[in-house]
């Protein structure tokens, strides 16, 4: 570990605080008001600050000549390509289930959902649902590449590869306090998963994908559920946001 992974592990830390301290109150200050356009500045600053982590990774990379293989940034060969697409295809057609059945009903839908906040976190218009995926592809390429790739590889030194994966499990979940204690063990549980498999294949790309696709088919469901209900007056419970 260098001085520039100590730089780095302080900006990923101050850019967590800032978004734990600065962005989710703003959010649920400026919602009060302004739902829609708080929520785009909010998906707004968490691609900034997502892109910033990145960047910064990939300039630290490249200054210290590192390779790519060390944060598995490697597709996948062989049984191991197999189980990623089985995965992904697998993932996709969970997630297409619900919309399905949602575009398909006639009778009102309730959503059950846990997060007092989700219902105004999610999309609610058409251009609102552009922005999710937006954040969404950013969430599952950058997250992965700080939590999964980088956290691992430069605690694994220190505490072994497993010590360094739960680490990062643990950092993923504090990541996401905003969702109260509920959501932390989920989202430490989807982090567990995902660990998993990126140390069983050996990439980072499998967990980036399927980290996108769960939060875009979640926004979706999300999004159909709450313009479902508007059109029939049907009162959407609030929910878990990964």
């Amino acid at each position: 570990m260098t001085t520039l992974d100590f730089l780095y592990l302080a900006l990923i830390i101050v850019l967590l605080f800032v978004d734990h301290f600065v962005l989710w109150p703003t959010f649920l200050r400026r919602a009060k008001t302004s739902a829609g356009r708080a929520r785009v500045e909010l998906w707004l600053g968490y691609m900034i600050m997502l892109w910033t982590m990145v960047f910064a990774g990939i300039a630290l990379w490249q200054s210290e000549a590192r390779t790519w293989e060390f944060l598995r940034m490697i597709s996948p060969h062989g049984w191991q390509m197999w189980v990623a697409t089985v995965l992904v295809l697998a993932l996709i057609y969970t997630q297409a289930r619900p919309v399905l059945r949602i575009v398909r009903s006639r009778s009102p839908l309730r959503v059950k959902m846990g997060n007092p906040h989700v219902e105004r976190l999610a999309p609610h218009t058409g251009v609102e649902l552009g922005w999710w995926v937006g954040v969404s592809l950013t969430a599952g390429f950058c997250e992965e590449f700080v939590f999964r790739g980088y956290l691992i590889w430069v605690f694994q030194p220190l505490l072994g590869l497993w010590g360094a994966a739960a680490l990062s499990v643990v950092a993923f979940g504090l990541a996401h306090t905003y969702q109260g204690a509920k959501g932390i063990l989920i989202t430490s549980v989807i982090g567990a998963i995902l660990t998993l498999v990126v140390v069983i294949l050996g990439s980072l790309l499998p967990a980036m994908a399927l980290h996108a696709i769960a939060d875009v088919g979640q926004g979706l469901v999300a999004w159909l559920a709450l313009r479902q209900s508007q059109g029939e007056g049907t009162t959407v419970a609030e929910g878990e946001e990964t």
